[in-house]
């Protein structure tokens, strides 16, 4: 999976075999900060080929994301991905923070609009002084340094949009710089190849790296569903529902759907999967073991 440090995400989501990554959140204290190295050194002999630090709702993370991408860069040899939204900052406190990054070694952005800061069910609302979207973030980091730029996509469309509004927009974040996309987390691979067909049809051409979360609980599932707005599938419900309190079932459980799910996204041919870990490697470390010894296309 690795590839020259120099190769752009873009080009390694190009090539025949598809990428490997992984998304890591910031932690707030040290305690967490330590646990994040070592879930990152615990996945890096899998050799992915980048990872990603989120980035909070209004900013309000940015001193731990950069913190975090600092102790990533110190500790492990990982190609490291870092977030900006433009929720909550102006156009000055954005350059800031691209300057913060470039002197952490960080030369890839992740750039999405960002929800609004009462959650993703608010109204969003520009910061006086800042950008209206994605589009016009793309164009920022674009011109203000030597970044490589990514976008988020939806699988599931978008609860503010329309499944032709999403791909329009996605259209026009590459028009603007941006050479790769990450989509949202998902639970049905039809959607995923359902976004990557419309995408086409709307001009698309860069990969979209599919997103896929491992599920260790119900509650988990439904959460992030209802953050991110994508529907929780009745078979997917039941099967964990069947095993009723017993965790570490549930868990085994989580895991065999999730790897069902990146199997057939592989065979489907997505150009990479992107794991949100929730700063945990085991489930991760489980499925990504089981899917790179399977068929030599996928290693």
């Amino acid at each position: 999976m690795t590839e020259p440090a120099d190769l752009s995400i873009a080009a390694l989501a190009a090539a025949q075999k598809p990428t490997f990554s992984f998304e890591f959140f910031p932690p707030h204290d040290q305690a967490g900060l330590e646990q994040l190295v070592t879930t990152a050194q615990q996945l890096e002999p899998l050799a992915p080929d980048f990872v990603s630090v989120t980035y909070g709702a209004s900013g309000s993370s940015q001193e731990h994301t950069i913190a975090a991408t600092r102790a990533l860069a110190a500790h492990t040899h990982l190609r490291i991905v870092g977030h900006l939204t433009c929720t909550g900052q102006t156009t000055d406190q954005l350059r800031a923070a691209l300057d913060q990054y470039a002197n952490a070694g960080v030369r890839h952005i992740l750039a999405v609009r960002g929800d609004a800061p009462g959650g993703p069910g608010e109204p969003w609302q520009p910061t006086p002084g800042g950008l209206a979207n994605a589009t016009e973030l793309v164009a920022l980091v674009r011109q203000h340094g030597d970044f490589e730029v990514g976008v988020g996509a939806f699988p599931d469309v978008h609860p503010a949009g329309s499944a032709e509004l999403d791909v329009k927009i996605l259209a026009d974040k590459q028009r603007a710089g941006a050479s790769f996309a990450i989509t949202q987390l998902f639970f049905t691979a039809s959607h995923y190849a359902d976004l990557v067909r419309r995408a086409s049809d709307a001009g698309v051409t860069m990969p979209i790296i599919a997103g896929l979360m491992p599920i260790t609980r119900l509650g988990q599932v439904r959460r992030f569903a209802e953050l991110s707005g994508a529907p929780v599938p009745d078979d997917l419900v039941r099967r964990l529902a069947a095993k009723g309190d017993d965790a570490i079932a549930v868990r085994d459980e989580g895991a065999q759907i999730s790897l069902e799910l990146a199997r057939r996204l592989l065979d489907d041919g997505t150009p990479g999967i992107h794991f949100f870990t929730q700063n945990r490697s085991g489930v991760t470390r489980e499925i990504l073991a089981t899917l790179l010894a399977g068929p030599s296309r996928w290693r």
